[in-house]
């Protein structure tokens, strides 16, 4: 694959692993929020659990199916051989953990440097994301403002 083909192939790849992750964090909040109104209010710890645990679980499913979207794509562009080497890779290249043991050719290695910044960018959006919720719920479970 060009040079141009990899640039635009990962940043393709990258623009849709990022809308599906913004959709699904924006999608998940109005859950987040009628979850909260039914939420028993007698016991606080467990709708933060609830909130918390839910919000933690739409993340979880974000994030997997970004892991799947670059293996996919990568055994389509016939950058890898065979399933499991094209998952095992693209989960460790989008957690940027990179072991090193399943690499791409030299034509592909573009695009693992595009799926460890889609991960890079989603994990950072992620934190900021279940931050925000923390802050929100954690002191009005504690009584606080």
């Amino acid at each position: 694959m060009t040079l141009i083909g990899q640039i635009t192939s990962g940043t393709l790849l990258l623009v849709l692993c990022a809308f599906a992750h913004v959709g699904i964090i924006v999608g998940s909040v109005p859950w987040i929020a009628r979850l909260a109104r039914l939420a028993d209010m007698r016991v606080p710890r467990i709708k933060v659990a609830l909130l918390i645990g839910f919000a933690f679980v739409m993340i979880v499913f974000a994030h997997t199916l970004q892991v799947w979207v670059w293996a996919v794509s990568l055994l389509y562009l016939d950058a890898l051989s065979g399933f499991e080497n094209a998952l095992y890779f693209s989960l460790v290249t989008y957690t940027t953990l990179g072991y090193g043991d399943v690499v791409l050719a030299k034509e592909m290695r573009l695009l693992g440097a595009f799926a460890s910044v889609t991960g890079l960018l989603t994990f950072g959006l992620s934190t900021a994301f279940l931050v925000a919720l923390v802050t929100r719920v954690l002191p009005n479970s504690l009584g606080g403002d």
